[in-house]
């Protein structure tokens, strides 16, 4: 297969009609195979992989869009936005040209997929300049999907900076797809599988008549039950979609009604309930605060006299004690006084004189408080527990309470607040009733998808029940009647092809684990690590050994190594499958460091396939690895520009910079 040209009408970036010939010229002397694009960052570079892939692929060239209604918004948006609105395109196409050799013989396919702004788009397919007016939409579509694979694509047509998947794809499904699809696997499969449906036919022959009727029944059961689950599928599909047009509804409806002050409202009536609990919990608090100032809290309102009070209470009751005491110490000593008269007159005065001095000396250190309160020790006690206590736990439970009074308050004036800001209920009544009929007709569409999934379940086991059945008729068939010479040749057929696949399977593994080894080594640095791989032919899963025989992960490695993989694995593949397939590559040095880009330039690029478009910045394919590495490989090159006043892109030839053979 070789890409001749690419037409663009308002694609993208690409305004009016542009016409890009990607055909290699020179000789099988001097094969030069490269076609080398370049642009700056939005230029429109991805623009022209894309369109390869959607001239291709149809709505298979996108991810994740299956159903119609996204792929006419996706391929609506792929029209040129125009910088003036009154002159803005309302209709887009693209137009590949290439040729593939069709029973044996080369012809020239042109594919022209067309499409206005919110309509499907219209496939033209020709062969040799005749339109193939025999083939419908999806026998066009079809006929290019043998061509080239979609999942083929992927490993042909890439973006240089998103090829690291495959290096990380632990399942092996993307490269068991290719190398199925690439080695021709798939074929073996189709051809045992319609092997498998002629035994089934020529077993219906040697059933009686009774039983004869019986499998039709049974077939006919069977293919009632398919069709039943396409129907309760498509069914299924239509429920789904209004499901999600009720939710969409619904939230457009909920944003209004928010817009409205509609959260204000859901929440006018708890509010309400909150006030009012904040309400009974204030007068309860209040309360609690008018007994705490009944009580000892008072005392805690002048501490500095209250001090004064139980240090003067102290006082008098260290005066009354002292009182006490001088009283009867007075007595004592009347009665001492009268037992020492019997003593000498010396003797007496000198006593005498010196309990003068210890009573004075006594007296003098203890308070003389003047008595103005006269309360007992008990009492004072009292007080002095009630101002030191009993005081200070009141205080205490006070503060608690005036802190949560406070937050009581804030809280009401809050949830004032929010019950003066939600609208009068009679206003959101309408948009409320709205959104409940729509809320009850999506529980009832769920209901419905639901129940139809069942069915499909319910069907498909039934079905799988009449196979069996059918399967069962068949083996008694065999078994009962023997096998004809080419019942038997059939039979044999399709275990032979079982066989065979595997023994080609491994084989091409074998070839395709040395062609990646070969690739690798090529292509990665000196320094890098020396790997070879070994890929398992049941599961595809590829693992990368080192020297030691030891296994890595690939997830360990660099994005450089990764995309360095990841390029082995698409250069093996193409050696292995010996399919002449272009090789399209976006953005293609763009992870890498210099020794890895001069590995792909020099040892990649050149010999990568019959036919290579390049997609690159000039930053990644500049003028050293131009001059001194690609220049003898290009067969032509273009340049396209970005007018940011006309949001339009332009093609010119040549590349960034003048060169020999250049038209710049």
């Amino acid at each position: 297969m070789i890409i001749k040209k690419l037409v663009l009408h308002n694609f993208r970036v690409f305004h009016g009609t542009h016409e890009i010939h990607l055909d290699p010229q020179g000789t099988s002397q001097n094969r030069k195979p490269v076609i080398l694009i370049g642009g700056l960052n939005g230029a429109g570079k991805t623009s022209i992989l894309t369109a390869i892939r959607y001239a291709l692929h149809g709505r298979l060239a996108f991810e994740g869009i299956h159903q119609t209604r996204d792929y006419i918004a996706h391929i609506s948006a792929l029209i040129n936005h125009g910088a003036d609105e009154t002159s803005r395109p309302t209709e887009a196409a693209v137009e590949l040209t290439f040729t593939y050799n069709k029973d044996g013989e080369e012809s020239e396919f042109t594919v022209v997929r067309s499409w206005h702004r919110e309509t499907v788009d219209n496939l033209v397919l020709q062969q040799n300049g005749i339109p193939l007016k025999e083939l419908n939409y999806e026998q066009c579509q079809g006929f290019l999907n043998e061509l080239v694979p979609p999942g083929v694509a992927d490993l042909f047509f890439f973006d240089g900076e998103k090829i690291s998947a495959l290096a990380e794809d632990a399942s092996g499904q993307l490269l068991k797809t290719a190398v199925k699809r690439l080695l021709g696997l798939d074929v073996i499969e189709r051809l045992a599988t319609d092997l498998t449906i002629y035994l089934k036919r020529q077993n219906s022959l040697h059933l009686e008549s009774t039983e004869q009727v019986r499998l039709s029944e049974i077939e006919a059961e069977s293919d009632r039950l398919r069709l039943s689950v396409e129907q309760f599928r498509f069914a299924a599909d239509l429920v789904k979609n209004r499901v999600d047009f009720i939710s969409d509804d619904i939230r457009k409806l909920e944003g209004t009604l928010a817009a409205q002050g509609g959260a204000f409202a859901l929440s006018k009536n708890q509010e309400q309930l909150v006030i009012e609990e904040l309400l009974k919990e204030k007068a309860v608090i209040e309360r609690n605060i008018r007994s705490e100032c009944e009580g000892s809290l008072v005392y805690c309102l002048a501490p500095k006299t209250l001090g004064s009070l139980l240090k003067h209470l102290d006082g008098e009751s260290e005066s009354k004690r002292a009182k006490n005491f001088s009283e009867q110490l007075e007595l004592f000593l009347g009665a001492f006084k009268e037992r020492l008269k019997s003593a000498p007159q010396p003797t007496q005065n000198a006593v005498e004189e010196m309990m003068q001095l210890e009573l004075k000396s006594y007296f003098s250190s203890k308070p003389s408080t003047e008595i103005l309160l006269d309360i007992s020790d008990r009492e004072t006690g009292v007080i002095s527990h009630a101002i030191n206590y009993e005081a200070k736990q009141s205080f205490k439970r006070f503060n608690l309470a005036k802190t949560r009074l406070a937050e009581i308050e804030r809280a009401l004036e809050d949830a004032a607040r929010n019950i003066e800001r939600a609208p009068d209920d009679q206003q959101l009544l309408e948009s409320f009733s709205k959104i409940r009929e729509l809320d009850k007709k999506r529980i009832n569409a769920n209901d419905e998808h639901e129940n139809l999934l069942r069915n499909i379940k319910l069907t498909i086991s039934k079905q799988l029940d009449c196979e069996r059945k059918i399967r069962k008729i068949h083996d008694s068939v065999r078994s009962n009647h023997g096998l004809t010479t080419a019942i038997s040749n059939a039979a044999m057929t399709v275990s032979m092809l079982n066989d065979y696949a595997k023994a080609l399977t491994a084989a091409r593994v074998k070839k395709l684990e040395k062609n990646f080894s070969d690739a690798y080594s090529r292509l990665a640095r000196k320094d890098d690590l020396k790997i070879t791989a070994r890929i398992n032919p049941e599961t595809f899963d590829v693992e990368l050994i080192d020297q030691q025989q030891n296994t890595l992960n690939r997830k360990a490695l660099s994005a450089g190594e990764k995309q360095i993989y990841a390029v082995a694995v698409l250069d093996a593949l193409a050696k292995t499958s010996g399919r002449h397939l272009p090789v399209i590559i976006d953005t293609p040095l763009g992870r890498l460091d210099s020794i890895h880009r001069q590995n792909l330039v020099e040892n990649y690029f050149p010999f990568a396939s019959h036919q290579v478009i390049l997609l690159s910045t000039d930053t990644e394919i500049g003028e050293a690895y131009f001059s001194e590495y690609l220049s003898p490989y290009i067969s032509h090159s273009y340049e396209i520009e970005f007018d940011s006043n006309k949001l339009s892109t332009r093609i010119l030839p040549g590349y960034f910079w003048s060169y020999d053979g250049g038209a710049r």
